[in-house]
């Protein structure tokens, strides 16, 4: 498993690449987080199998789907809980 965490404002984004099945194959997840005002970060948003659970052929290419996913999620604010 790789990871990758990316800052956008407020918010934190964890890219996951899973590895999958033979052949080494990665499976993509991300999660959200947002910075409250008491200093405490809350998830926001997961997506276990971003990309419908579709298999990349290399770690970095889950990573990059995934990190883009969060930010598409950052800025369009969909799918985000109510509990920001």
């Amino acid at each position: 498993m790789k990871f990758q965490e990316v800052d956008s404002g407020d918010y934190r984004i964890y890219a996951g690449a899973i590895e999958r099945g033979v052949g080494s194959l990665f499976q993509a997840a991300v999660v959200v987080t947002k910075q409250q005002s008491s200093g405490k970060r809350v998830e926001v948003f997961r997506d276990d199998q971003v990309g419908g659970g579709y298999l990349w052929s290399c770690p970095k290419e889950a990573l990059r789907f995934a990190i883009q996913r969060g930010h598409d999620v950052v800025m369009c604010r969909t799918g985000l809980s109510q509990r920001v």
